[in-house]
């Protein structure tokens, strides 16, 4: 889920983790220099376990919320991203919800809440859209808080006169966001929203969105069974100029649907892979008309490849992809496994002692698109990484602190390295000789020798280094640093920090053009992406997407950037 990534370092500082997605948490210096963590948690208390058969209430964050709250998004109940807190936006949605099929309105989420919720969820989210902010009497005004003043953030939003988050609390970012809507539209500029500039946005909003390219759903290609894809390498242009520093990026198609992707991820043979967690249980693959080529369900008999203590199916939760060089294998790793025997799952704050369960990794052969290995590792496995020499893959385990090394060809893991708390990002270089893995817990990134097993560091780096990159001559290493909010660029093989640089509000993945002179990161936290020259680090430019951007792939053939964003879109961009 990656929703929290926390640093371990309450052992030398004394102080509590932080949380990857929250604004709220900084760093700060005392005035004796030394480090401490200030951290307030703006939505209330954090409730991290809860048993499934449990009623889900206000005041709850766990994955079940975060799936409560996609079932109400698809319903039309919630219109915003999945957070996985249940607040009073997510307790009034559920009470809405409950009186609309004649349940008890109190806002708690039992058996007969979720079974009917299950049982209203559409196909596609994608028929879902912004509702009109009601017509009332009343005006909205600073210090409003309700559903209406949501719709009116998310109208602003839509429209660029407001960058805020959707909190439906009518604050002083949102008066502004009015004032200069007003004035743009000769309205009396007094930030209040009456029926004159209520009706004025909502024709703005229809206008802005029938100029959108035309979203792709996944509903169409749900119902029936997909035929084996022709090689999309055989339609896609024989020779494309790498990206350059005076174009720009363009939006080009959105795709949506029962989707919630963490990662996409190119195959190198025409295909991309999305993963969906455990709020969909699916892989989705499609080809480069953007088209739908299978749903993948992450559900397995276990017994089948050889794990006969388990009996029966299971399933997964998948969260990143990595391919053979060849693009004939994925291998897809999995967040959590769901059916008897696992009782103990990990969470995103987690530590060795909890001998918290085991997951696995699924290799998917892309000519048949069915799973056809499945490989235990450690707990809670992340980021996968294949060797060049096609010998290896490696899992980052989020909870176990370690590294699984996996041997293709034994077809089971032969080592576990142990980093420290929480790693995330591997990449390995051209040679198959060192792989680097971002330690989020630390400042650090262990060099790892894929000959000996043994571990070196690059220290120092910063602050909770997530996601990393390497450039095709094996020159530079780049780290997206969660605890600064930067992206650092590091030159090897000796591991200096050459420079570090702001590209947006919470920079997660990022991925390199095919000549390394392009670094395309997301920006979680402000909902954009940034196009990064890699030669002085400059941001070129910087674009709008869809709530919660969290994964990026490159197709070098045809110069497009996908883009996966958690609240259900991938969006594609031509560069």
């Amino acid at each position: 889920m990656d929703t929290l990534a926390y640093l371990h370092l309450a052992e030398t500082y004394e102080t509590s983790t932080t949380d990857e997605s929250s604004p709220e948490i900084s760093w700060t210096k005392n005035q004796s220099g030394a480090l401490m963590l200030v951290a307030s948690f703006a939505m209330g208390s954090l409730n991290w376990c809860l048993p499934a058969a449990a009623a889900l209430k206000k005041g709850h964050r766990n994955p079940q919320v975060a799936s409560l709250q996609q079932k109400l998004r698809a319903s039309g109940y919630f219109p915003q991203a999945a957070t996985g807190y249940f607040g009073s936006v997510t307790e009034a949605a559920v009470k809405r919800f409950q009186q609309a099929n004649g349940l008890k309105a109190d806002g708690i989420v039992g058996a007969a809440t979720l079974a009917a919720l299950e049982s209203t969820v559409g196909v596609s989210e994608s028929s879902i859209t912004t509702p009109p902010i009601p017509t009332s009497k009343s005006s909205l005004k600073r210090g409003d808080i309700s559903d209406r003043v949501m719709s009116l953030q998310e109208k602003l939003q839509a429209d660029g006169y407001y960058q805020g988050a959707i909190t439906g609390n009518f604050d002083a970012a949102t008066h502004e966001a009015v004032i200069q809507f007003q004035q743009a539209n000769q309205l009396v500029a007094d930030g209040i929203v009456g029926p004159r500039t209520s009706s004025v946005l909502t024709s703005s909003s229809r206008k802005l969105a029938a100029s959108l390219p035309q979203k792709t759903t996944l509903e169409p290609f749900l119902a029936q069974q997909p035929q084996k894809p022709q090689n999309p390498v055989e339609i896609a242009p024989q020779s494309a100029a790498p990206p350059s520093s005076s174009q720009k990026m363009r939006l080009i198609k959105t795709i949506s649907g029962k989707i919630s992707p963490k990662s996409v991820v190119y195959s190198g043979n025409g295909l991309f892979f999305a993963q969906n967690m455990m709020y969909n249980h699916t892989i989705t693959v499609y080809d480069r008309n953007y088209d739908l080529v299978k749903v993948i369900p992450d559900e397995v008999d276990l017994s089948k490849y050889g794990h006969s203590r388990f009996k029966g199916k299971y399933r997964g939760a998948p969260v990143e992809a990595s391919f053979s060089h060849n693009g004939k294998y994925a291998w897809i790793s999995n967040y959590q496994m769901y059916g008897p025997g696992f009782n103990n799952p990990g969470s995103d704050k987690c530590h060795p002692s909890q001998k918290t369960d085991k997951s696995f990794l699924y290799r998917i052969n892309t000519e048949t698109l069915k799973i056809d290995r499945v490989i235990p590792v450690g707990s809670v496995p992340k980021f996968v990484a294949t060797s060049t020499d096609e010998n290896l893959i490696l899992v980052s385990n989020w909870c176990s602190w370690d590294l699984s090394v996996v041997d293709i060809n034994q077809n089971k893991e032969i080592k576990r390295i142990k980093l420290g708390p929480y790693p995330r990002g591997i990449v390995v270089d051209a040679a198959s000789e060192t792989a680097y893995v971002a330690v989020m817990g630390s400042y650090n990134i262990a060099k790892v020798n894929l000959r000996d097993f043994s571990v070196q560091w690059l220290r120092n780096i910063g602050s909770s280094p997530r996601h990393l990159n390497i450039d095709p001559a094996g020159k530079y290493l780049y780290a997206s640093l969660n605890g600064e909010g930067k992206i650092a660029k590091i030159s090897l093989p000796q591991g200096n920090l050459v420079k570090k640089i702001a590209t947006g509000n919470a920079p997660r993945s990022m991925v390199l053009s095919a000549n390394g002179q392009t670094l395309y990161v997301v920006n979680y936290g402000e909902d954009t992406v940034s196009k990064v020259r890699t030669s002085d680090m400059k941001v070129l430019q910087k674009v709008k997407v869809e709530p919660d951007p969290i994964g990026i792939t490159y197709d070098p053939e045809t110069r497009e950037v996908w883009v996966a964003c958690y609240s259900g879109n991938i969006m594609i961009f031509q560069d």
